[in-house]
């Protein structure tokens, strides 16, 4: 049984969504019992084939007997690197699910088992992302988790979900295209869609490594994810798709549609076309790293104009992509800044939950979703406040959370790669970032309960229902034990994360084997 759980990872979730649709459609109280018990389950697994990976070194899972390089090699393969990752992604779904809860009082509607349905399949999708062995299995399940992504902001019945889904859709579909015709070229020169064979190839061939064809493969495939991963300036779908799907949706894609996106970036570099690859080309790195320094300097200046907390937040998000991009291609001999990026999908996955999940229960619960209306809130909701105070300090970098460590891993590499431009950029965030929390802190505790002199809209948006419609409630109050569970657990693991990164960055730097070394030498 230990010998399939790369498979159950995947297959808990997909049978999870297929009894949804057999049993939820017909009694809706089914539906989050089915789908905790299947990420539960994806968890599980998880955490036994990362454990095996840490401690035996990577390894591959073949579906259906079928071994590279035949065909189109359906291959699992597990190591440090994507074993931590897949673990993120479990526990960042369960804590999402539990936020879904509903309260008794309020029924389900006909796209309750909808909406679990594409949660459950959402999270086949990334999985399948971090675990598959092969370049064109890894564009199906891209637009696996990209079409039910689509479906989970689209769900609202608000017409801004309508169009930011809309949109979306369209910058998703020429990203996906991008990389699809990066892979055929791919194809074309090597024979192999195979990850482990193609870089076989380019490593022994340097004819093949070098001809036109590798190279506009490559340039190919990395602006198709630079577009998945709202890189600056490609951003331009992200902020509405996450402010204006349901709050269960932004709890979920949020945290990981980009994150994800940036470990293939990182996965293509390392183990599809190879850092000496990569990095052998004189001045990419370099324009990539100005790229991402205006990635966060952009996002930051955007953040700081929102009134929104979910905007704010969504923008954020533009200058956390700039960090892990910047620091993916700094070039530095030791490689801290890829380490650093590496740790920083981790630590940002559990920062963007946490403070999503803040976002969340303000509305849901109270019909907030402006940052002038969060006068009285630490008064009125202590924990809930706790838990959106640890995700802000993290998101400004204040030690012992893992936003500290990452930031500091990046500055490293930055340092030690000789781009005082990019740590300037990452400090400048980080300062816009305390900014912001510290008027929200001033503004939580100083600031008159706006809920005392009037109400706010607010609608049932954990499951895709409209976004706007009834009264809030006249008085802050503390969210419901179901909602600060996912809250205060994500925190939980920020702190725990940033206390643990030493083992964790051990863990992420032997995924990297003998990469440092080649780049020192190409230095």
């Amino acid at each position: 049984m230990l010998e399939q759980l790369p498979a159950l990872i995947l297959l808990a979730p997909l049978f999870g969504a297929l009894l949804i649709g057999l049993v939820g459609l017909h009694d809706r109280r089914a539906c989050f019992p089915i789908a905790f018990a299947s990420l539960v389950v994806s968890l599980a697994s998880a955490l036994g084939a990362a454990m095996r990976a840490f401690t035996g070194g990577a390894y591959n899972y073949f579906i259906g007997g079928w071994e590279e390089p035949l065909g189109i090699s359906i291959v699992l393969r597990v190591d440090a690197l994507n074993g931590l990752l897949l673990i993120a992604i479990a526990v960042v779904a369960v804590l999402a699910v539990i936020f879904t809860i509903r309260p008794s009082s309020e029924k389900d509607t006909d796209k309750t088992a909808y909406f679990y349905i594409l949660f459950l399949l959402l999270c086949v999708g990334l999985f399948g992302i971090t675990i598959t062995g092969d370049a064109f299995n890894l564009f199906v399940l891209i637009e696996v988790s990209a079409l039910t992504s689509y479906g989970l902001v689209a769900i609202g019945t608000s017409r801004r979900c309508k169009m930011a889904a809309f949109h979306y859709l369209l910058m998703g579909t020429v990203g996906a295209s991008f990389y699809l015709l990066g892979v055929g070229y791919l194809y074309l020169k090597t024979g192999s869609l195979n990850i482990e064979d193609i870089n076989t190839i380019l490593t022994t061939n340097a004819t093949v490594a070098q001809s036109p064809g590798i190279v506009t493969a490559f340039l190919l495939i990395l602006v198709g994810i630079w577009i998945k991963m709202a890189f600056f300036p490609l951003y331009g779908w992200l902020p509405n798709a996450y402010s204006y799907c349901p709050s269960g949706s932004s709890c979920l894609l949020a945290p990981l549609m980009t994150k994800v996106s940036v470990y293939v970036m990182i996965r293509v570099m390392l183990s599809l076309f190879g850092l000496e690859w990569v990095f052998g080309h004189p001045g990419w790195s370099d324009l990539v790293v100005w790229l991402a320094v205006i990635a966060i300097l952009a996002g930051s200046i955007m953040a700081l104009a929102q009134r929104e907390i979910k905007r704010m937040l969504c923008y954020l998000i533009v200058a956390e992509i700039g960090y892990m991009v910047g620091g993916a291609w700094l070039n530095d001999p030791n490689l801290w800044g890829l380490t650093g990026a590496s740790y920083h999908i981790l630590a940002d996955a559990l920062m963007t939950l946490c403070l999503f999940l803040f976002a969340g229960i303000l509305f849901k619960y109270h019909g907030i979703s402006e940052i002038g209306d969060l006068g009285g809130l630490f008064k009125k909701m202590p924990l809930t406040s706790i838990g959106f105070v640890i995700g802000a300090l993290a998101m400004i970098g204040v030690p012992p959370t893992s936003g500290f460590f990452s930031k500091f891993y990046l500055i490293r590499g930055g340092i030690e790669g000789g781009h005082p431009e990019y740590v300037g950029a990452l400090l400048i965030s980080s300062l816009v970032n305390a900014v912001l929390f510290f008027r929200i802190f001033e503004i939580a505790y100083f600031g008159k309960n706006p809920a005392d002199g009037h109400s706010h809209d607010h609608g049932h948006d954990s499951h895709g229902h409209d976004d706007h419609g009834e009264a809030a409630s006249p008085v802050l109050r503390e969210a419901p034990t179901y909602a600060l569970i996912p809250l205060l657990a994500a925190a939980a693991l920020i702190l725990l994360l940033g206390i643990f990164n030493g083992q964790i960055i051990e863990l992420i730097r032997t995924a990297f084997g003998n990469s440092a070394i080649v780049v020192s030498n190409l230095r």
